[in-house]
């Protein structure tokens, strides 16, 4: 079975580099996964993403060494599982706020008898290898989200489930829910508290600790805090930050004359 390179890079102890996929298009998934990504995340919960935008973008993805990974839209088997059957060797799931959720999760995302996940693997298969089966539960990734108060309260219980692989914060979810502005990097204080907290327990059960941001530096700073999945922006991000660069040098130059123009 094809290898799954983020296990590799964690048990060497690295981090790595995921980028964000919230534009439904293979064209602009391939043109990402060529840019030397680790991982792209393709997001099904805040993207405009469905399922049949899912499969395509997945192919073009597989064009690169870059691990496919997809952010499915809630705890619920049926996408779970054909998200996995369609290729993806990674799964983040979002509101994991209980023991009983992060058993629910590894549950649906591994075979018997380590879980429940359903038999048919038909995409998987080609991406994978045929020995897919054999080797899933221990090549595919599970991550759980950790964004309420209520999983804040539950982290010691959530993070000590056998067969989580690792934790993805969701610094604007986590910010509102604990009463402060939502965003990525310049969080409040009780916020950047909670943080630093969530990857101080993840360290201790041994889990891979995720987190988003939206600036290289603020991801770099928290690779050296001990993260080891950072996601930087988004591809809409991306294209929108490069295209008003673009115009705001253009708007810059001189009025062109009368008989010319842009």
């Amino acid at each position: 079975m094809r290898q799954n390179r983020l296990r590799e890079l964690w048990k060497s102890g690295g981090a790595a580099l995921n980028g964000w996929l919230a534009i439904p298009n293979s064209f602009s998934a391939e043109t990402m996964a060529h840019q030397g990504w680790d991982s792209l995340t393709i997001d099904l919960q805040h993207g405009v993403v469905d399922y049949q935008a899912l499969i395509p973008m997945l192919q073009a993805i597989s064009t690169t060494p870059t691990v496919p990974v997809v952010r499915v839209p809630w705890l619920e088997p049926g996408i779970l599982m054909k998200t996995l059957d369609a290729g993806a060797y990674g799964v983040i799931c979002p509101m994991v706020n209980t023991r009983e959720d992060a058993q629910k999760l590894v549950a649906y995302t591994h075979y018997a008898p380590r879980g429940t996940r359903s038999f048919g693997p038909v995409r998987a298969l080609l991406y994978g290898g045929a020995d897919y089966p054999q080797h899933a539960n221990d090549t595919i990734v599970s991550f759980a989200m950790i964004e309420t108060a209520q999983a804040l309260d539950n982290l010691d219980a959530i993070l000590s489930v056998e067969g989580l692989d690792a934790i993805y914060i969701g610094p604007s979810d986590l910010s509102l829910a604990l009463g402060c502005t939502p965003t990525f990097d310049d969080v409040d204080p009780k916020a950047a508290e909670a943080i630093d907290h969530i990857l101080e327990r993840a360290k201790a059960h041994g889990i891979v600790a995720g987190i988003h941001n939206g600036t290289p530096e603020k991801a770099l700073e928290r690779i050296a805090k001990g993260f080891q999945f950072v996601t930087v922006s988004s591809d809409a991000r991306l294209m929108a930050a490069g295209a008003q660069q673009v115009v705001a040098k253009m708007r810059t130059r001189p009025t062109p004359a009368a008989s010319g123009g842009y």
